[in-house]
């Protein structure tokens, strides 16, 4: 039995898409998986991809609709012009420009949608009932096969001008001509040196071995001496990219989801280590790095929280 008022939240990634019905307080009640693929839509036409988009989310979306559900939340892979649920552009699927994703499923399930770029759920999420519950400003990091960030600001959720805003996964902190080249074309990024891919590639490169991340996680805690040292330097890495964001926005807290907090013990103690190296005397030893209190449930939580922040 549910409550008038609940929401139905959506986290959608290139293969997989999660939806679940939530009640005030972030209690979910109901969810359900689907296989989606999204991650194959690039040889598509704009209008196609679109469409198949709209058609996965709201077949997905009937079985769990009726008089009591309120609006659906969105968190998407993609920049999305402030809080209109336009989705500007997608890097997994380039030719979306300026879809009306909202509006498009707003239509089709005849309810109010709000939907936002998926890490900025995540934060959302963590700020209204993970670790960063209670903060007035939050950053957060999601660590997965990219990284991705979201912030709050003021007790807002803060886009940017053109919902470009905490890119945090491109963030330099190599600058030699050597420096590794990220997805996004440049080199150095942080997202090069410890997202999921960078440790998996990174391994490969020292063992010769191409294994899964989690693999190498195992290993590293089993006492390999060539994983343990790639996780730590992934920590250092991260370190440094928060470094330069705290230098720049003077915050306090800093939360982080995704499989790679699976190995916490390791990633912790080099990224403070090296987040206080870099920080300015005035700011070290005064910002917190927590890991995520939802598990994996961040965005999905943030999602559902879109209706009260209307971004």
């Amino acid at each position: 039995m549910t409550n008038a008022g609940d929401v139905l939240a959506a986290d959608i990634g290139g293969t997989n898409l999660r939806l679940a019905r939530v009640q005030a307080g972030g209690h979910i009640v109901q969810e359900v998986r689907v296989q989606t693929q999204f991650s194959q839509l690039s040889g598509l036409s704009s209008e196609a991809a679109a469409q198949a988009i709209v058609n996965t989310i709201s077949q997905a979306a009937k079985p769990l609709l009726d008089v009591n559900i309120i609006g659906l939340g969105i968190g998407f892979p993609g920049f999305f012009m402030g809080d209109s649920g336009i989705l500007a552009s997608s890097p997994n699927i380039p030719q979306l420009h300026n879809f009306k994703l909202a509006e498009s499923l707003s239509q089709q399930l005849s309810m109010p949608v709000f939907a936002q770029n998926d890490a900025l759920c995540a934060a959302i999420g963590e700020q209204s009932f993970g670790a960063g519950k209670g903060m007035n400003n939050l950053l957060h990091i999601t660590l997965g096969t990219g990284i991705g960030g979201g912030l709050i600001l003021n007790n807002q959720p803060y886009t940017g001008e053109s919902g470009m805003a905490m890119e945090f996964g491109h963030l330099r902190v190599e600058h030699d001509d050597d420096a590794r080249l990220c997805g996004c074309g440049h080199h150095g990024c942080v997202e090069a040196y410890a997202s999921a891919t960078a440790i998996s590639t990174r391994y490969a490169e020292i063992s010769g071995e191409k294994l899964e991340t989690k693999v190498v996680f195992e290993r590293a805690m089993q006492g390999n001496k060539e994983a343990k040292a790639i996780i730590e330097s992934a920590g250092t890495y991260l370190g440094r990219a928060i470094a330069e964001a705290i230098k720049l926005l003077d915050i306090h807290t800093v939360t982080i989801s995704g499989g790679l907090i699976g190995a916490w013990d390791m990633l912790h103690p080099s990224m403070m280590n090296a987040l206080n190296a870099q920080l300015i005397p005035p700011q070290q030893n005064k910002v917190r790095i927590l890991p995520s209190a939802l598990k994996d449930n961040a965005g999905l939580l943030g999602a559902s929280s879109l209706i009260k922040y209307r971004v």
